[in-house]
């Protein structure tokens, strides 16, 4: 009974995070919708989210990668996604172009522009956005992991929201499902006007990223977050088997600088686009070195996995790619997975000259029209797509591809890539495990606790704090167990040996935040009650515990809007509650004094927008004798009496 009772609590949180999110249909998307516009605005149902009154569930969100890629590849949206950049393309004079197509608008971006590739102030063209103004703290990660985006990418994406009337014609749209799609450094543009896009929160829209081609744009820390902001069902990255672009970031700007100068031109002219002549010895040389030198870098891919990020470039995948050949496709979303797929697509094949496959490696990167041809009668009865990280199931799709695994290692290193996302799912099933099991009886130890302390008109906190010998003993041993099941949590997280989208997962947050709620006004107590508590604040540096403000930092990162009770309340309380001993003293009174009053000012607006645990006003309670002592040091000053929230709110009881 009292397991199912924190069951309950976990529900009961989820219910009480106000997450602004859409829940997708609980029907699988049928494929062969007629209508493009009706299959993409088929309404979202609740699952037990507060949703503000004005917010219009009205879009469908893809539960990965694999159901829009597969969408997008029996749809039709691949051939016209690509129609719209070869359009864009041709013009030079246009930045973006819009077309509209039913109910559907394509947001397309040109592919070449010799100067995006041109990045001479950093190793690998990278760029840190921790200073960028056009996205949000989410993304930017912090000094510990910071957040890097392709420069040329971002520096086309600024000019083109500073120069143009992106924004303007952004805000304009209608109601509808908007698809931004690019070709080579336009698709890393597009990838990160989607972002932009996501983060300005326009729920009404439902928007998706396509691109073909394009270069590695964001790292880890980039990739992490998308995840954490469930976004992951938003992007399809479609690559030709040789192309080289896809892999151009793992190598040093230096090392691809020269070719990509003569290169470039020859792209912009097979697609359509006035460029000056080009030297056909000059380029025949580029080829052979760009191809060279991207393959010594992709060569140390098999080599190195998670922990030893600093030995290679800080680019990786995100989200969803599909691979093209001739023949077939195949669908690959765990990243370590497609950076060896990157590596091995291109790599020589028995009987084809070397020479051959550089020549490919140029050429196809224009190619994507003549790929899209044969969708409807090839590739789409081809089609295939990874459901799980075995070894035979990523050979089968590398087959189909014509990525062979009899190369030891390429066999190695598909089978490392496996095993390190099977064990990413490994990891995260043991501790559902344990959170079912013992974590559940831990915190159904604690609620009758504190539901005890209610019952006999206490507060959870002071309960805990004079030591009641008949139930400390478990109640202490239920914090500490849970205490270390958390450590173990943050600990496994920070090592990123979870899957990609585990700070997403609604479980785990509502769990997490029912865990702080519940048990840091206990550690808040334990500390006071000791010696440590006498020496040092809670609220300063290195005394709160890490997984506490871990948790609390990944709840605001997941669920904007919602308003949470401050766990650290009974903190900020105690250390009030000196400040006020030192103005009685008359000890610090200047500084001591302003805690007061700021700390008054905190528990009105508390009490105003209703997330002060009631508790806290119960007689005798910590809170209550403050208040009687600091009103009693007040009370005879009638502007503060005229004045003060909270004194209106005591006298009147409008916390009730």
């Amino acid at each position: 009974m009292a397991v199912a009772s924190w069951t309950f609590r976990c529900s009961a949180m989820k219910i009480e995070c106000c997450r602004f999110r859409q829940i997708e249909n609980q029907n699988k998307l049928d494929t062969g919708e007629k209508n493009l516009e009706e299959a993409l605005l088929k309404p979202f149902t609740s699952d037990g989210f507060r949703y503000p009154k004005s917010s219009k569930i009205s879009c469908y969100r893809f539960r990965s990668g694999q159901e829009f890629a597969t969408f997008t590849a029996t749809s039709g949206i691949l051939p016209k996604a690509w129609e719209a950049i070869c359009s864009i393309s041709k013009n030079r004079e246009d930045s973006f172009l819009l077309i509209k197509d039913g109910g559907v608008v394509y947001v397309a971006f040109p592919s070449f522009h010799k100067e995006d590739y041109i990045v001479p102030d950093s190793k690998y063209g990278e760029c840190n956005i921790k200073n960028c103004k056009i996205f949000s703290a989410g993304l930017k990660g912090d000094d510990a992991k910071p957040a890097f985006i392709h420069k040329g990418a971002l520096n086309r994406f600024l000019h083109i929201l500073e120069s143009s009337d992106f924004k303007a014609k952004m805000q304009g749209l209608k109601e509808q499902t908007i698809m931004f799609v690019g070709h080579s450094v336009g698709g890393a543009v597009a990838a990160l006007a989607t972002l932009w896009f996501l983060e300005k929160r326009l729920r009404n829209f439902n928007s998706f990223c396509i691109t073909f081609g394009a270069p590695l744009v964001g790292n880890a820390t980039i990739q992490e977050a998308i995840g954490r902001e469930d976004w992951l069902g938003r992007f399809c990255h479609v690559v030709c088997r040789y192309d080289i672009v896809p892999r151009m970031n793992l190598a040093p700007y230096d090392s691809i600088a020269k070719p990509l100068d003569a290169i470039v031109p020859q792209w912009r002219s097979k697609m359509g686009i006035n460029c000056d002549s080009v030297s056909h010895l000059s380029i025949s040389e580029a080829r052979i070195t760009l191809i060279n030198n991207v393959l010594k870098c992709t060569a140390t891919i098999p080599n190195n996995y998670p922990g030893e990020y600093g030995l290679r470039s800080p680019f990786v995948p995100f989200r969803t790619y599909v691979f093209c050949s001739t023949h077939a496709a195949a669908c690959f979303e765990d990243s370590e997975t497609i950076l060896k797929l990157l590596q091995f697509t291109m790599q020589s094949q028995e009987g084809i000259p070397f020479d051959q496959i550089a020549d490919t490696c140029i050429s196809e990167h224009t190619d994507y029209g003549h790929m899209l041809e044969g969708i409807d009668e090839d590739l789409l009865n081809a089609v295939r797509f990874v459901s799980n990280s075995s070894v035979m199931g990523i050979a089968l799709e590398s087959e189909a591809i014509g990525v062979g695994t009899q190369d030891n290692d390429t066999l190695f290193g598909l089978r490392k890539a496996g095993e390190v996302r099977i064990e990413k799912y490994m990891n995260i099933e043991k501790l559902n495990v344990e959170l079912r099991n013992s974590m559940a009886s831990y915190m159904a130890e604690l609620e009758p606790y504190e539901m005890l302390c209610k019952g006999n008109n206490t507060a959870y906190y002071d309960a805990f704090k004079q030591h009641d010998k008949k139930k400390y003993f478990r109640v202490n041993l239920a914090r500490t167990k849970l205490g270390e099941f958390w450590d173990k949590i943050v600990e496994t997280e920070e090592k990123h040996v979870l899957p990609s989208d585990f700070r997403s997962r609604d479980k785990w947050i509502n769990a997490g935040t029912a865990y702080r709620s519940l048990v840091e006004p206990l550690d808040i107590a334990y500390h006071y009650s000791s010696e440590k508590g006498n020496e040092k604040s809670y609220l300063s540096d290195g005394v709160r515990p890490h997984r506490h403000i871990f948790l609390e930092k990944w709840l605001e990162e997941y669920s904007s809007g919602y308003v949470e009770k401050d766990s650290c309340f009974w903190a900020r309380l105690k250390e009030t509650r000196k400040a006020l001993k030192n103005v009685q003293q008359e000890q610090e009174t200047r500084a001591s004094m302003t805690d007061c009053i700021e700390f008054e000012m905190y528990v009105a607006s508390m009490i105003d927008d209703e997330s002060i645990p009631l508790e806290v006003f119960v007689e005798g309670s910590s809170f209550m004798i403050w208040w009687q002592q600091y009103c009693l040091l007040r009370v005879e000053n009638y502007y503060w009496r005229s004045s003060s929230p909270l004194y209106e709110c005591m006298m009147n009881e409008s916390w009730k």
